[in-house]
């Protein structure tokens, strides 16, 4: 029987891909200046870890063939129907939380159980097995051994949460294949949806009936962008694949997983990793919307330095000729001043020789009515150098001729 979800190799296989290729662009970039904060890294998740690992055994109770033997029993058979050849520390801790963990330190193997799990399935002390096997199927798969590894890939939209999702299948087929009966899944996770007490009358069928609303909007979004699957899913799945039956969840909704392509995986479910995409882009806007309209801006404005390439050629060429400025457009030989134009220019006026380039027509607000000013420069005349200024129009959104440096 395999115990590996469908989905979770091809997964592993794409994360292992990306994140190879992460960490070699990274150490290739940095000159392997990067193994240094890696290695910084690992030495605070040491000390953190040490002190969670510190919590559980100097607080929780050490599970044994002495202390509360039939969990021990559970453990071991578990152990043996897995292939989980050395069994892991097996604790129980009281906690606010309804629910089981493995984990590991220094290649320790861990596993915690909660008191309100134990307690709640006290009538039911077999549907403990489930746990148990969840539990020993992330260590047996190797799961959290290849965490920090594939960490940079697990962050990306889609790929992350979705292989977090196949590794919680996986692991739910461990905790059924531990079982001895249907009804053992079922109590075990009708405890964690319907409380510690309300589990007993569950209706199963018309639990997992609930499975239909999955393939609404919200629903498929919340999933895809969550590490865990609805938990009517997990029931359903776990019991087929008790019963060697195959599943078809109804399929999610495809604007749905538009949208999940751009939320990134921070491991805190879809509601926050939305509510971060959104700061982010609202971060990214609040920088990219000012840049980009200094961008229109001074894109405008050097349209008011090339359209006034014409009138200083003419203007050079009647002081050429006639040993003087011109005083006008007409006299420069040019059409009236408001006959030269372009899509934010408004007119350009021949004034004693400068060339006076006024804004309007589309120009952005910040620069309406403003106007750029060309000048003659003679000292090595009969060669006429042009310079720009303008008093109006801020610095910023001057072409680089035209700022003075």
């Amino acid at each position: 029987m395999d115990l590996v979800y469908k989905h979770e190799k091809k997964l592993f296989a794409i994360a292992v891909i990306v994140a190879t290729l992460f960490w070699l662009v990274l150490i290739g970039v940095t000159f392997g200046i990067a193994l240094v904060y890696v290695l910084i890294g690992l030495l605070f998740y040491l000390f953190a870890q040490s002190g969670f690992i510190s919590h559980i055994k100097g607080n929780g109770v050490k599970i044994s063939e002495e202390q509360y033997p039939e969990l021990h029993r559970s453990l071991t058979k578990c152990c043996q129907k897995v292939g989980v050849e050395t069994p892991p520390d097996m604790y129980l801790l009281r906690t606010d939380f309804f629910n089981a963990l493995a984990t590991k330190f220094l290649g320790r193997n861990f596993i915690v159980l909660f008191t309100d799990v134990v307690d709640a399935l006290a009538e039911k002390p077999s549907a403990v097995d489930f746990y148990v096997g969840h539990e020993l199927g992330h260590i047996h798969r190797k799961h959290l051994r290849w965490s920090g590894f594939l960490f940079p890939a697990l962050l990306l939209p889609v790929l992350g949460t979705a292989y977090r999702r196949a590794q919680e299948y996986t692991c739910d087929r461990y905790g059924a294949y531990c079982c001895e009966s249907d009804d053992d899944v079922r109590a075990a996770l009708a405890a964690i949806s319907a409380g510690d007490s309300r589990w007993k009358d569950l209706n199963a069928s018309s639990y997992l009936s609930q499975i239909d609303v999955t393939r609404e909007f919200w629903m498929s979004f919340h999933e895809l962008t969550n590490d865990y699957p609805w938990l009517t899913k997990r029931m359903a799945s776990a019991l087929a694949f008790r019963r060697d039956e195959e599943i078809r969840h109804p399929r999610r909704h495809f604007l749905a997983g538009l949208l999940s392509l751009f939320v990134p995986r921070i491991g805190a479910g879809g509601g926050l990793s939305l509510i971060i995409t959104v700061a982010m882009i609202g971060i990214l806007a609040a920088i990219a919307i000012p840049a980009y309209q200094d961008y229109t801006i001074r894109s405008q404005v050097s349209e008011g330095f090339s359209i006034a390439t014409d009138a200083k050629i003419a203007v050079t060429n009647f002081a050429i000729d006639q040993q003087e400025w011109p005083v006008d457009n007409v006299t420069a030989g040019l059409p009236p001043a408001v006959d030269i134009s372009g899509k934010y220019v408004r007119s350009v006026l021949v004034d004693e020789g400068a060339v006076v380039v006024t804004f309007g027509n589309d120009a952005n607000q910040a620069i309406q009515g403003k106007s750029l000013i060309h000048v003659p420069d003679t000292s090595d005349f009969p060669n006429v150098i042009w310079e720009c200024y303008s008093s109006e129009i801020d610095r910023q959104w001057l072409p680089k001729a035209c700022r003075n440096d």
